[in-house]
């Protein structure tokens, strides 16, 4: 499968070491990289037509995925 952007690392380049910390001691923090993983990969595949869905359901996964990366920045912060 081919790169897939917005992963957590290049979003936060200068917080690579921080996101591993906290994926090991903060199941919050886990969980919301987990799901923002998920939605990511989702939002991968839709855009390039490997499982493609409707406009809507698009527009949520990428609404999803901004709140989570909001949440994420502040627990990073």
């Amino acid at each position: 499968m081919s790169h897939t952007p917005h992963e957590l690392a290049e979003e936060f380049p200068d917080k690579v070491q921080k996101i591993h910390d906290l994926n090991e001691t903060d199941a919050h923090f886990r969980k919301l990289a987990e799901r923002y993983h998920t939605v990511n990969r989702d939002i991968h595949r839709a855009e390039t037509n490997i499982e493609p869905t409707d406009q809507f359901n698009e527009e949520r996964m990428r609404k999803e995925r901004l709140h989570l990366k909001d949440q994420i920045a502040g627990m990073l912060a």
